[in-house]
């Protein structure tokens, strides 16, 4: 599996395409922006675009959800408990932004324990709400794609409408933090970091 980030939209949202390198086919992790770039990408790479996943439903992660989809033809899948955010300006807060924005339909609600097999590598959806109600991660190999849940030194806000403090450690203490500490994570926005560094340096879950 590869990983390309590319940091979109005008919040720098993580957005990353993962393909595996035999049979070029990739998942587009939270489009939030930028459609024109992650189109270039994904075309000077020569992928075949399999899935685009959202981490959770603010605008700032899927913004670029319909271009994609599009130009792509491939399905949109996010957690049952954010899919009504997408068509909502609302609720997925692109109405605070400064433009009321529908990002499209689910293909496929996704739920704990799924996996997801894109070429000769698969994802593990774990569901980390906290930050959305219907917030996941993904984990493939050993890197795990933590949306706004976890971020280098720091936890996602939790004062939106769905939000929970509690919830929130709750998520990152009971499903990332039992993964190995050389587990890499990458974030919705800023730097990646690794579970084990979270493990000890994090002051919201020691």
């Amino acid at each position: 599996m590869k990983i390309l980030q590319l940091e979109v939209g005008s919040l720098g949202t993580n957005c990353y395409i993962l393909y595996c390198e035999t049979t070029k086919k990739a998942v587009v992790i939270d489009p939030g922006g930028d459609a024109a770039r992650i189109l270039a990408t994904i075309n000077r790479e020569g992928l075949s675009v399999e899935a685009i996943i959202n981490t959770h439903g603010h605008a700032d992660h899927v913004l670029a959800n319909t271009k994609v989809k599009e130009a792509t033809g491939a399905p949109l899948w996010i957690h049952g408990a954010d899919a009504d955010m997408l068509g909502s300006g609302a609720r997925n807060l692109s109405a605070y932004m400064g433009a009321s924005t529908s990002c499209g339909t689910a293909d496929r609600l996704l739920a704990e324990g799924d996996v997801l097999t894109i070429g000769h590598f698969t994802l593990k959806v774990l569901h980390t709400p906290g930050h959305t109600t219907g917030g996941i991660s993904l984990v493939a190999d050993n890197a795990v794609f933590v949306g706004d849940t976890l971020f280098a030194e720091s936890i996602g806000r939790t004062d939106f409408p769905g939000g929970s403090y509690s919830q929130l450690i709750q998520s990152i203490k009971t499903k990332l933090m039992t993964l190995n500490d050389d587990f890499k994570a990458y974030p919705g926005h800023g730097p990646a970091t690794t579970i084990g560094w979270e493990r000890r340096q994090n002051p919201f879950i020691q």
